[in-house]
């Protein structure tokens, strides 16, 4: 990253609040899960480490809130489809009600299945397996959020689970076919969110923004793609978000979406003609088309998030409460409500005191966005799960989402040649229209000069004053387009380099990092 960007930011972050002052929030936060959890579990024989483990998880989710969550706002910010402050607030409401209300009564106490917990006898030391697990996914979450890395919170628990595993029960615990799949989600990922969000764009310039008549293409093609948004969006809510109240196949989810997208093309058509009235010929203008369906994709994908992520955060504390009151091990286990609020108002926190810094790197900091763009990258975050998920592919939600950054940036580079032809085009009609202005207002000094100025003259000199005020709005818009076209930037490699490194190493840091916590937390006990 060039100084002048890291200038950008570093006057970015100085408006939000003092790291001393985030650093209470998340204190007290914390500190109000520890009064509560000690003055409810008070009784509880063992409770000390369901006390330390509602703390952990507390840090756990929001390190989530501050990491994972760019992922579905980051892309309409960097568009300015939506203010930094929006995007916050709309992500803080859909994650909390997504974890509420979708987040399940059920998990599985080891996450995807890492480990087999049954070759674990002793509850207590299943306990500390689990306290280590949360702990070492959430430092490491911590450190990459640090750094402005955007990591799979579902791998780094993973790598915690697995490690502390490994360290209470040998090699032989952990399920190594999974852990293949999750080292091929890191290809599998990227490459289906790159492909389809660059797929995804391409059909836009080709049927929009190349088009002469761009205005015309848009009326004709942003219903559809608000359309397939709905259907895409429809299907991912009901068979992800939703699976807990309601379950359904893939067809019939589908085809709820399918009916759902109908209605919806009908009732948008009309409006993005009505809006097409009041746009220029521009790309830019013909991009704000675009900013209504990526606030919806905001909040759908933080709904969506909200419900399947926050078992990241609470999993393994559920695990810890149900082996103390139950004292044995089970596969899966109740998520009582007070864990539940301790996952989702953990994620709402930390993602309003941290997560400003990982929004701006998935939205500015990997390729320039604009609302086109960041819709590409919207539609192959929830089709990417999707198709996925039915091929039975292992994928990372994180991974899918800066996949798809990286895939609208190189396609703008293979169609470079495209967008110079663009650039020509557009500074074609700026030169065309500013010598039009220039005529315009030289036509009207000329006649502002003449003293005995007839009715015909004043008529006149109103009509140009109108013209002039049209055109320069047209030239205005024409030359922040050339301006916009000329600094172009495309994939920054020095981002890319971080964050690949990042994910590759997230699964055997969190699983160091977990193993050392376990036997740190075995010698204490055992020495006690």
């Amino acid at each position: 990253m060039d100084i002048k960007t890291i200038n950008r930011f570093e006057k970015a972050q100085a408006k939000t609040l003092p790291g001393f002052a985030k650093l209470s929030l998340a204190l007290l936060f914390i500190v109000v899960v520890f009064l509560w959890s000690y003055a409810s579990h008070g009784n509880l024989p063992n409770n000390m480490f369901l006390i330390i483990g509602a703390v952990f998880g507390a840090y756990m989710a929001m390190n989530i809130g501050a990491n994972d969550v760019a992922n579905n706002v980051g892309p309409a910010v960097g568009s300015k489809a939506l203010t930094l402050t929006g995007a916050i607030m709309i992500a803080a409401i859909f994650e909390s009600l997504g974890a509420f209300i979708a987040g399940g009564d059920v998990v599985k106490t080891i996450k995807d299945g890492i480990i087999n917990p049954s070759m674990i006898e002793n509850p207590e030391i299943f306990i500390w397996a689990m306290t280590a697990a949360l702990l070492s996914a959430a430092l490491w979450l911590n450190f990459a959020t640090s750094i402005g890395a955007p990591v799979s919170t579902t791998h780094s628990i993973v790598g915690g689970v697995m490690g502390a595993g490994i360290a209470a029960a040998g090699f032989a615990i952990v399920s190594w076919d999974t852990v293949g799949k999750i080292v091929a989600s890191w290809i599998v990922s990227p490459l289906l969110g790159g492909i389809i969000a660059a797929a995804f764009l391409f059909f836009i310039k080709k049927q929009i923004v190349y088009q002469d008549n761009m205005l015309e293409a848009s009326k004709k093609f942003v219903p559809v793609l608000i359309a397939i948004m709905t259907w895409t969006f429809s299907t991912y809510i009901i068979l992800k978000g939703l699976k807990e109240l309601v379950e359904l196949n893939f067809i019939t989810a589908a085809i709820i979406g399918f009916l759902i997208s109908v209605a919806v093309y009908f009732f948008v058509k009309p409006i993005i003609a009505k809006s097409s009235l009041k746009l220029s010929n521009t790309r830019s203008s013909v991009n704000t088309l675009f900013n209504i369906p990526l606030v919806f994709a905001a909040a759908l994908l933080s709904f969506a998030h909200g419900a399947n992520d926050v078992a990241n955060a609470i999993g393994p504390l559920a695990a810890i409460n149900d082996a103390i009151i139950n004292v044995e091990i089970s596969s899966k286990v109740a998520i009582p409500f007070w864990i539940m609020a301790v996952g989702a108002f953990g994620i709402v926190v930390g993602l309003m005191l941290y997560g400003p810094k990982l929004i701006k790197t998935v939205g500015s900091e990997i390729t320039e966005l604009d609302q086109m763009r960041a819709y590409s990258i919207a539609m192959s975050a929830a089709f990417t799960v999707i198709v996925a998920s039915q091929l039975g592919l292992p994928v990372s939600s994180t991974h899918i989402a800066v996949g798809g950054v990286f895939g609208v940036g190189f396609l703008r580079e293979i169609l470079d040649n495209n967008e110079k032809r663009f650039l020509q085009e557009t500074r074609k009609r700026f030169k065309r229209h500013k010598r039009e202005l220039d005529f315009m207002q030289e036509e009207l000094d000329r006649l502002e000069l003449i003293k005995d100025k007839s009715k015909a003259h004043y008529m006149k000199i109103v009509e140009l004053y109108k013209k002039i005020d049209d055109r320069e709005n047209l030239v205005k818009q024409e030359r922040k387009d050339v301006k916009d076209a000329k600094s172009t930037k495309y994939v920054k490699r020095d981002a890319i380099k971080k964050i690949v490194a990042a994910w590759i190493i997230t699964v055997p840091a969190a699983a160091i990092l977990s193993a050392a916590i376990f036997f740190m937390i075995k010698g204490i006990m055992v020495t006690a």
